[in-house]
């Protein structure tokens, strides 16, 4: 990666640190969970609100509260981002184009048109110890995601708290 485009990411990730989108808990949600990056001490509350049955349902509302590096909370805001208002499918896809981005190593070449500002965070895979941070409200809204249809979550569900309403 140019020295030019470590610095556009890398203020892309300030910029989504300093100015979050959608902090700040709301409802109405179906499902809250709290994770813990034990690593370095990240957390996250997180609350999701589904509209529709299943596979059909639309991911209508992320909010979360967050404290930790300027990765883990950036991190947050972009997923935000990229799967409100999205068919529950399709945020699904993009969770795994992002897991495999962070998972590679920096190997993995981003799709721009999947990943939007979520491409800024390339240059963090190449640091194992930064992947968990860009990840931690990636796996929180997945296992939220996963008690809001019903299954057991499937991944980094350990320290997690969930409020179901009814």
């Amino acid at each position: 990666m140019s020295q030019d485009l470590d610095s556009l990411y890398q203020e892309i990730i300030l910029d989504h640190y300093k100015n979050p989108l959608n902090a700040g808990l709301r409802e109405p949600y179906e499902a809250e969970v709290h994770h813990v990056n034990p690593t370095c001490g990240d957390e996250i509350t997180l609350r999701v609100h589904l509209s529709g049955p299943g596979d059909d349902a639309v991911v209508e509302d992320v909010s979360y509260a967050a404290e930790g590096c300027s990765i883990s909370q950036a991190s947050a805001s972009v997923m935000t981002e990229l799967i409100i208002g999205k068919p529950l499918r399709q945020a699904l896809s993009v969770h795994g184009d992002f897991q495999a981005l962070m998972q590679g190593r920096g190997t993995v070449e981003p799709d721009e048109d999947v990943l939007e500002d979520g491409i800024a965070f390339a240059g963090v895979a190449k640091f194992p110890a930064r992947v968990k941070c860009a990840l931690l409200s990636w796996m929180a809204w997945k296992d939220a995601t996963s008690r809001v249809l019903g299954e057991a979550a499937t991944s980094g569900s350990a320290g997690t708290e969930s409020k179901e309403q009814s």
